[in-house]
């Protein structure tokens, strides 16, 4: 599927976090790091996606932290644990960007623009038209839309009758399926 695509290695990849990289939490969010779980895959997956996009962020929506359930200082522990068990199955995260934001409309919150914006005032080589955005929600999808990226869609925790949705350019059954397509 993606071969149409002709990634190379100035593409960036965006990643949800939740849903896409580990199990969500049902009607709640991950708290701390005994709550986080990788999925199967993941870590070798990433692995992959180190050798074939420049950047690879994690972009994801902690509304838990602007809830005041889960603190600052644990979701710091939560990214450092994650990057290091990454880095260490040799895969890479070049940025975290998340938004605690509760506004719905609120410009740093997916789908709005404002963590890819960030990611590229970070790294300036950033092309939104060269990026691809994985997430498991049509929000997710609305973000890639938005920034003008290709957008793959994880069925991890939502129902197939969203696979047909226009926002989506391809349905991979896992990231470890999506990056052994590439």
């Amino acid at each position: 599927m993606m071969d149409t695509f002709n990634i190379d290695f100035n593409w960036t990849l965006f990643l949800d976090r939740d849903g896409v990289i580990n199990h969500e939490k049902h009607l709640g969010y991950i708290n701390n790091w005994d709550e986080f779980v990788f999925y199967d895959g993941v870590k070798e997956a990433i692995k992959i996606f180190a050798g074939r996009f420049k950047y690879i962020f994690v972009v994801t929506n902690q509304k838990g932290v602007g809830k005041g359930i889960t603190s600052p200082e644990n979701l710091q522990i939560i990214h450092q644990n994650m990057l290091s068990e990454i880095k260490n199955a040799g895969g890479k995260i070049d940025k975290v960007y998340f938004s605690p934001d509760l506004d719905e409309n609120s410009p740093s919150r997916k789908p709005n623009a404002g963590m890819a914006l960030q990611a590229k005032q970070d790294f300036p080589e950033v092309d939104f038209s060269r990026s691809v955005m994985v997430g498991n929600t049509l929000g997710d999808m609305q973000f890639g839309r938005n920034i003008g990226a290709i957008t793959i869609f994880l069925p991890t925790t939502r129902p197939k009758s969203e696979h047909t949705d226009e926002r989506i350019d391809a349905v991979y059954p896992s990231l470890l399926h999506f990056a052994q397509a590439l």
